[in-house]
């Protein structure tokens, strides 16, 4: 699949999941309880989650390699939201995923961002790397001088870094995606959800079964057999 498709496929599945979970016309700032969204701020929340992915604590387990299974889920995280706000701040007449693909695809480090993936380093500096251009998208989208474009162009730079390029995003994002839908069916929303499952939290479960060739259906299907069985 061309690297275009593949972004408009995800701007279509996170359009039918904030569908689904806000009701029509989320756009607009609202879901359909009438409470406010603001994904912004979603974002450099999950950005605090991503920091806690590293040893960054200099009191604390100091030497603990870094979870790089746990941080691509959370850019991943990141990814809903920033796909959110492209879906948000695209005007009536032109919010369609064709032209939104060809905008996001157009920009400079997205190329850079379509390359073979690299594995991530240990080596402190580099984690500090990491950790400045995480709390450099939590700065661009806790002030008032907010720029879409650059805001695209970090987290480009930060997935790379991270060990995710364009392939990897999309079928993470897929199987996250799936686990979404999962998750909103079964009473997140009302704070019923049981996330941890058998000791294992479902993020952790996901990472599992994304080892595997599985189609939206068969892996929600997985899901929900693993989800009955959990306690």
């Amino acid at each position: 699949m061309h690297e275009k498709e593949l972004v408009k496929t995800m701007l279509q599945l996170q359009q039918k999941l904030n569908d689904e979970t806000n009701g029509k016309g989320w756009e607009n700032g609202y879901t359909k309880e009438g409470k406010l969204i603001s994904f912004r701020r979603c974002i450099y929340m999950e950005c605090a989650e991503l920091i806690d992915s590293f040893a960054w604590k200099h009191w604390k387990n100091i030497a603990l390699p870094t979870n790089w299974e746990n941080v691509r889920i959370e850019i991943v995280d990141i990814w809903h939201f920033i796909l959110s706000l492209l879906l948000e701040n695209g005007k009536k007449d032109e919010k369609d995923c064709n032209f939104l693909s060809m905008e996001l695809t157009s920009l400079s480090t997205f190329k850079d961002f379509c390359k073979l993936e690299t594995k991530p380093s240990e080596n402190a500096n580099e984690i500090y790397g990491i950790l400045n251009d995480i709390e450099l998208i939590i700065h661009k989208c806790s002030g008032f001088d907010f720029d879409l474009g650059e805001l695209l162009n970090i987290y480009f730079t930060l997935a790379l870094k991270c060990g995710l390029n364009l392939y990897s995003l999309y079928k993470i994002y897929l199987g996250k995606n799936v686990l979404n839908v999962f998750r909103q069916n079964h009473g997140y929303k009302e704070g019923v959800y049981k996330k941890n499952w058998n000791g294992k939290e479902d993020n952790e479960i996901l990472n599992e079964l994304l080892n595997q060739e599985l189609s939206f259906e068969i892996l929600y299907e997985k899901l929900e057999k693993l989800y009955i069985n959990a306690k």
